[in-house]
């Protein structure tokens, strides 16, 4: 399966996501991806990294890049870490493509989020690593269900 993590400049939410689901679907096909373009080509903010690097996950190899309508045709399902990203994503949509773009909080409902906040602004950096820590086990599940 080929699986795309989405936020909104791809140095914080999304590169997390991708590391962490790496781990735990190590065979999936996995990327991340912003709905901006700010940070095209940036490695992952610093304060996520140490957040990362603390609980063992390395993103220094990343760089950011935007999503683009070809996504929709190279991954299988598209992530959202936010309603404001599921937004940007539909909009890029090709006419036809039936890719399904879900919201990565839909993964881990006891959490009782409906986003994975951006920490970027937030600064909880360490809260939402553990969301989407959360939100990857209950994709590592439905995925291994639907095997």
């Amino acid at each position: 399966m080929r699986l795309l993590f989405v936020c909104l400049g791809n140095i914080c939410r999304s590169p997390a996501a991708e590391v962490v689901a790496r781990k735990l679907l190590p065979e999936c096909d996995i990327d991340s991806a912003g709905t901006g373009h700010w940070h095209v080509g940036e490695v992952p903010y610093e304060p996520m990294q140490n957040a990362a690097r603390a609980r063992g996950y390395d993103m220094s190899g990343l760089r950011a890049r935007q999503v683009v309508p070809k996504d929709f045709d190279r991954f299988d399902l598209i992530i959202a870490m936010d309603t404001r990203n599921l937004e940007d994503i539909a909009a890029l949509r090709p006419k036809g493509n039936a890719t399904p773009v879900k919201l990565f909080t839909d993964y881990a409902p006891e959490t009782g989020r409906d986003h994975i906040p951006d920490p970027y602004y937030t600064r909880d950096f360490d809260g939402a690593l553990t969301l989407i820590e959360n939100a990857a086990k209950g994709l590592a599940q439905t995925i291994g269900q639907q095997r």
